[in-house]
């Protein structure tokens, strides 16, 4: 083993050498509207005034004209642009003056809420372009007129806070335009009273509600069926299409262009949503309903008694499974286990109720709808049959079933092995541009395995470099004399192995772990050693305040430290000297116990492939990549990234990886990595 890692190769080194020209970007055909992006992006056009910060950047340009040839044609075209390309610009200036009707799917709701107030109106403004835009969320974004006002007649609320939020609401129901709740920043987007004055789409009355005309969720459709670009999530584009309830249904036959951004996330989102998942919790609510709207319209039955016995299945099916964080495939669930016998009581106690709502619907419209609710969850957990050999009953082998124990809930999943025959189907029908765009959607330039998730395989891909000069501007540092990672001290040794660097550093650091566990380990850890070594660095631990505010109060600090795992992995930009140094304990392998992970690796291995190489890893890779994104942000950041995880060097997979992370320098010695935080002047 070397103390220096071997230096990096050359940016698109695996790609044919007829495909990169001089400077190392690859080339795209010579479209028609060449000549006009040159114009718009160079130095003199009219991006530069309208962006205070706009450079002229080549790999930006030329992104720009690979997505307008891919609009002209009307073809697919997957597109990875490195950190700093701009590819936000990149592919919004060809969709609004050539894209027709466009749909912009990001990967999160704050994503979406920057380009819709921020991005587009930029680009619109400096193109004089005369595009009407929208934006579309998720019901549970906008406050609903009638649960808002059920909500403040029953008056169940349980505590101050929800007092205070509730009557916050109540005003900013008669001030908006939009209903969406991330107007309204008094109320924290956690609190509770939301999902009372939210609707479902389980408990949405339709066109037979009374404050229909007036339907926040109705006027974002309509508005977004007018617009020329809709900017959309991931969560609700997957969710339409599955369940056809979001208005995303309505917009795809008369889009010309749909753009994923952040699409790596893409075969995550769309396997959540195509499968089909059933809770406990679902149960319960609609006993909470079945009973208010039960007292309020039909005094027969006895709708206590009726929901008692509903709820305490619902609560036992529950108990079959230990607390918190148990997923278990069912061939895993021992055929002796209680759950199968409480699952078949739920049913049958859910048949009982249903046939009292069938006797009383007819009494309130608002009844009505609590039994067909009660009859949909019906079906769903009777869609949980095996035949006598553990498989899906209708012959489905393309799904895994699995459970989920939460504390206070347990969910039932049915998860599709591949979602690639589904995503083809939906791009049949009529020609329409799909562009697919990241920072990180290729293995060392190679895209098969993002291709394979998602059924485009044979499809036009690009790869455009980052503009920094990451040899000159960063270190990866993999410290040497770790452990393995699975030893029991292995996080201690990668907090001691990191503190030397906090300490040059002087703060200024994001320590991303794998798991919630490390977390919290990490964060224990260095609390006590900040105070006994006499270290004045703020310390904010993810789970302890939002995202977004452990963010805000890191970036104003200038010398924190941040603990996180997942959510701060990416969709994260700390700019200038606030962030310089990116830890990472492990490389982020998926757990090898996660059900739909190992139901996937048995059919590949059946297939003759193996499940590691294929899927394991190249998926560890992209979301390290999102990780390792998190250092370099700007053209005068500095930064170090150590990987503690001695599987970089040790593993003949190591070199895989290291590959496809941005070409730094690379060391393994401690006193190059401290002597890169010395001012220039020592």
């Amino acid at each position: 083993m070397t103390d220096h890692l071997p230096l990096p190769g050359a940016a698109g080194a695996d790609l044919p050498a007829a495909d990169l020209p001089a400077d190392g970007l690859p080339l795209a055909p010579a479209g028609k509207y060449d000549a006009e992006l040159d114009r718009l992006f160079g130095a003199g056009g009219p991006l530069a005034p309208a962006v205070g910060t706009f450079k002229p950047r080549t790999s930006q340009t030329e992104m720009a004209k690979a997505i307008a040839t891919a609009i002209d044609g009307q073809k697919v075209l997957m597109a990875e642009a490195g950190t700093g390309t701009g590819k936000t610009f990149a592919y919004l200036v060809p969709a609004l003056l050539w894209g027709g009707k466009t749909i912009v799917s990001t990967g999160t709701k704050n994503l979406q809420d920057q380009l819709f107030l921020r991005d587009i109106p930029t680009i619109r403004k400096a193109l004089k372009a005369p595009v009407s835009v929208a934006l579309l969320k998720g019901r549970s974004n906008y406050v609903c007129h009638y649960h808002l006002e059920r909500t403040l007649q029953n008056g169940r609320l349980t505590s101050r806070d929800d007092v205070g939020h509730l009557r916050e609401i109540s005003r900013f129901i008669k001030m908006t335009n939009s209903g969406d709740k991330a107007e309204l920043a008094k109320v924290p987007e956690t609190a509770s009273v939301w999902n009372l004055v939210t609707s479902t789409r389980d408990s949405c009355m339709g066109a037979e509600c009374q404050y229909y005309q007036d339907c926040f969720v109705m006027k974002a459709r309509r508005e977004a069926q007018q617009a020329d670009v809709v900017v959309v999530n991931h969560h609700l584009f997957f969710a339409d299409v599955a369940l056809k309830d979001t208005g995303v249904a309505e917009l795809l036959p008369s889009a010309n262009t749909i753009i994923f951004d952040e699409a790596h996330q893409l075969p995550d989102t769309a396997t959540l949503f195509f499968g089909t998942s059933v809770s406990t919790s679902q149960v319960l609510e609609l006993c909470r309903d079945v009973l208010a709207e039960g007292l309020a319209h039909a005094r027969g039955p006895d709708w206590a008694k009726v929901v008692t016995v509903v709820e305490k299945a619902a609560r036992d099916l529950r108990l079959t499974f230990p607390e918190g964080g148990t997923r278990m495939s069912l061939p895993q669930v021992p055929p002796t286990s209680a759950f199968f016998p409480a699952l078949q009581t739920l049913k049958d106690e859910l048949d009982g109720m249903i046939d009292v709502l069938e006797e009383q619907a007819q009494r309130a419209e608002t009844l009505e709808a609590c039994r067909v609710r009660a009859v949909e969850l019906k079906a769903a957990y009777d869609a949980w049959k095996l035949d006598a050999k553990g498989k899906v009953v209708e012959g489905d082998q393309a799904a895994v079933l699995w459970v989920e124990a939460f504390n206070s809930s347990l969910q039932l999943h049915k998860t599709p092995l591949s979602i690639a025959p589904i995503f083809q189907n939906q791009r049949e029908g009529a020609p329409r541009t799909w562009i697919f765009t990241s920072a990180t959607l290729a293995v060392k330039n190679d895209f098969k395995h993002f291709a394979d998730q998602m059924g485009l395989t044979g499809e036009p891909a690009l790869t455009w470099p980052s503009p920094f000069d990451y040899g000159a501007q960063g270190v990866l540092y993999v410290p040497t004399g770790m452990p393995e990672p699975n030893s029991m001290g292995y996080t201690d040794a990668a907090v001691d192995a990191a503190l030397p660097v906090i300490e040059a550093s002087g703060g200024r650091a994001f320590f991303l772990c794998t798991t919630i566990r490390a977390v919290n380990r990490v964060a224990e850890r260095l609390r006590v050693e900040f105070t006994e070594r006499g270290l004045e660095f703020p310390l904010f631990v993810q789970g302890e305040r939002g995202r977004t505010e452990l963010l805000d109060s890191f970036r104003n600090a200038g010398n924190a430290v941040l603990v996180g795992s997942q959510s701060f992995w990416e969709g994260v930009d700390v700019r200038g000297e606030a962030l310089s140094l990116v830890i990472i304990d492990k490389l982020p392998f998926a757990p090898p116990d996660d059900p739909v992970l190992a139901a996937r690796i048995e059919v590949m291995e059946k297939q003759g492939m193996n499940g590691f190489m294929h899927h394991q890893l190249p998926e560890a890779i992209i979301t390290l990549k999102q990780g390792a994104g998190r250092l370099i942000r700007d053209v005068d950041d500095r930064g170090v990234l150590m990987i503690c995880d001695p599987r970089l060097i040790s593993k003949p997979y190591g070199r895989r990886i290291w590959q496809s992370l941005p070409p730094f320098k690379r060391t393994r010695v401690q006193e190059e990595v401290l002597a890169f935080f010395k001012p220039a002047d020592e």
